[in-house]
């Protein structure tokens, strides 16, 4: 685990060999046995480690670290699953401004039918309104 964890984690920071036996103060054939799993590094040079890739020991020693690659991979899956998030949030937003405005030429269209409908009862009423008044003042 720890040999595949350190390269892991060694390639993702984006060090070579050199560059993290520099920073550890040890020689790269050190970091290329610990690579291979042919020695491992003491307690103290384990915490230096973890330190200089900016990870627990924990991580170190642990499985299942991520590799650049797969990152790139899983921070792609996620834009596009994203992407297609607000596809959807835009289309359900267009479909219920649709049946909105559905809604409303239903209930435009309702009313219009009503009117109509007692339109000629309107009209006589109103018409018999303006004999009685004008009745009322002959």
């Amino acid at each position: 685990m720890f040999s595949e964890n350190l390269k892991t984690l060694r390639k993702n920071k984006g060090f070579s060999q050199e560059q993290l036996s520099v920073r550890l103060n040890v020689v790269r054939q050190t970091i290329s046995k610990w690579e291979k799993n042919l020695s491992v590094p003491d307690a103290e040079m384990l915490m230096k480690i973890a330190e200089v890739l900016d990870v627990s020991v924990n991580d170190l020693l642990g499985g299942g670290i991520v590799t650049k690659q797969e990152s790139d991979s899983l921070d792609s899956v996620a834009s596009e699953l994203a992407k297609l998030n607000e596809l959807l949030a835009a289309q359900q937003s267009q479909q219920a401004e649709t049946r909105k405005k559905a809604k409303n030429i239903i209930g435009v269209i309702l009313i219009l039918l009503f009117m109509a409908a007692i339109y000629g009862q309107w009209n006589d009423m109103w018409h018999e309104f303006g004999q009685n008044l004008y009745h009322l003042f002959n």
